[in-house]
């Protein structure tokens, strides 16, 4: 028997809950007016997901005005709801900031001004998702200067047209210290980085619990990594927590090739790179 979103927040029981996924519901989307009063009744829910409901924009300010409620919260997911992006300033200003730790925003379609308005939350965040919003390239570093010392555990900055000199920016954050404790690192699909950018990034250290990095390319397109392939492997013996380097979509000559697999052959570290397209010719065998 169907059982509606409405009916379930209902329930006499649900006031306990903790966490309340309605992640995926394009139902939701121009409904959220009539549950928002019952989610207010949730005084213990500490999550909260609603990414990709096409959420519209009387809905997120309906979130808006019960959120001042959920005084537990410590998760808010609206990634994926391009309506999203024009209500960050008011509900950045409704969370409980001091103990909201995740509230990933990708694909929300962010302009300068909610940009600038996320900068207020970054300071208390665990993690920091703005991939595939475009406005962040170039504005890396207010983001950046946000953050708290040994705060930050996940970067994700996926297709966000970064610059050098956003990396540059980056690598001066890493050289403060202000990245020590992060473990993840997407900076994935950001093709338009000078390999300068790349080359300080690795040279700045600072990363030593970083456990998973994503630098890949966009499918379909392809780069020579030899120009800052040498201030990466400086650098891996100082990631002494890696578990994971992804760099599909670069090129790699049989030296670097060799250089690299060196570097991390007695070490467990998932390596994902394209092997079958950049085999070189004299190879005979794949190598060991």
């Amino acid at each position: 028997r169907h059982v509606s979103v409405l009916q379930v927040v209902r329930s006499r029981w649900l006031p306990s809950v903790r966490e309340l996924d309605l992640s995926c519901n394009k139902s939701v989307a121009g409904g959220l007016n009539r549950l928002a009063p019952h989610l207010a009744q949730l005084t213990h829910l500490e999550s909260l997901d609603l990414h990709l409901c096409c959420l519209t924009r009387s809905d997120l300010e309906a979130l808006v005005q019960v959120l001042p409620s959920l005084t537990a919260l410590t998760e808010l997911d609206v990634s994926s709801n391009k309506e999203a992006g024009g209500v960050i300033q008011p509900l950045v200003s409704a969370l409980p900031l001091t103990q909201v730790k995740h509230l990933p925003l990708s694909s929300c379609s962010l302009s300068e001004e909610s940009f600038t308005a996320l900068a207020l939350a970054v300071p208390y965040l665990r993690s920091v998702d703005v991939s595939w919003c475009k406005v962040v390239g170039g504005r890396l570093a207010l983001l950046l200067d946000a953050l708290q010392p040994s705060v930050i555990l996940e970067l994700r900055l996926s297709s966000c047209e970064l610059s050098t000199d956003d990396l540059h920016h980056l690598a001066a954050v890493c050289r403060r210290g202000c990245l020590s404790s992060l473990r993840l690192l997407d900076l994935s699909y950001n093709g338009s980085v000078g390999d300068d950018g790349w080359s300080a990034l690795f040279a700045a250290g600072g990363l030593g619990s970083l456990e998973d990095v994503d630098l890949s390319l966009r499918p379909l397109t392809s780069a020579c990594c030899s120009a800052w392939l040498p201030a990466l492997l400086r650098a891996l013996p100082r990631l002494p927590a890696l578990t994971r380097l992804a760099v599909q979509r670069w090129t790699f000559g049989s030296q670097d090739r060799q250089q690299l697999n060196h570097c991390l052959r007695k070490r467990n570290v998932l390596l994902e790179w394209d092997t079958t397209h950049h085999k070189p010719a004299n190879q005979e065998s794949p190598e060991e």
